[in-house]
Parts: C-alpha cells; sequence; structure tokens
C-alpha cells in the first residue's frame, strides 16, 4: 500500500511553489499518492497565466540567475510534470467563486472540490503539508 501525501497550497509566491512541486513530484516519483488543494493565492500555481510570472520575494531576485544555472524548471513545466507523475490538482470550488474564477483560467487535468473533497484524500494521508 502506498504512502500518501496532502498538501495545502495558500500562497502564490514563486518560492511557494517550488516548494508544492518539488515535493509533489518528489513523493509522485517515489510511488507515493499525492493531492494538491489550491486554495486563495495558491491557485495562481496553476492559472494558466499566472504561473508563468509568479513573484519572487522581494530582495531574491539574484536567485533567478541562480534558477537557470541550475537547470530547474519553469513552474508550468513543474506542474506539467505534477500531472504527469498522477498528482491530483484540486481548486477550491469556494474560493475560485469569491475571486469570480472559472475551471477554464486552470491548467488542464485539475478537478475543482470543496475542503470536504480534499479531507477526504487527507483524512488518511501519511504526510500532510500547508504552503
Amino acid at each position: 500500500m502506498s504512502k500518501k501525501v496532502a498538501i495545502i497550497a495558500s500562497n502564490g509566491g514563486l518560492f511557494d511553489a517550488y516548494k508544492v512541486f518539488n515535493i509533489a513530484t518528489a513523493a509522485a516519483a517515489t510511488d507515493q499518492e499525492v493531492a494538491i488543494f489550491f486554495t486563495f493565492e495558491g491557485l495562481n500555481l496553476i492559472h494558466k497565466e499566472a504561473n508563468k510570472q509568479l513573484p519572487m520575494p522581494e530582495g531574491k531576485e539574484h536567485f533567478a540567475e541562480g534558477f537557470a544555472k541550475a537547470n530547474v524548471p519553469a513552474i508550468p513545466e513543474m506542474v506539467a510534470m505534477a500531472g504527469e507523475l498522477g498528482v491530483k490538482m484540486i481548486g477550491c470550488q469556494m474560493t475560485m467563486d469569491v475571486m469570480g474564477l472559472e475551471k477554464e483560467v486552470f491548467v488542464d487535468g485539475i478537478e475543482v472540490g470543496g475542503a470536504v473533497t480534499f479531507l477526504e484524500f487527507a483524512n488518511d494521508a501519511d504526510v500532510t503539508l500547508t504552503f
């Protein structure tokens, strides 16, 4: 029986995105079942346009060069890798309603659901993380 990793992504910065997708893809690549619940600013991580230009923390702009030198994939590529590895990505229905966002503005392959949808997965997760 594989382990389960449940992640809540509620922040929308570049560093947050790398934390979320590094852990999610590493877990999925080691045959763990992974679900990410995107809420509030975290929805930017799976937004087709916003995830191409996530904000770098102030004063950390020098990291951009380091990411390039280390051949770190861009966030849209990380999202695609997560999808290919079977990571379940759930957009928060309530947050989408509050922000007036439709499923079509997000990357293909996401689910839309409420907190209950995520809790059903996370209820017996081996690891639960929040970013």
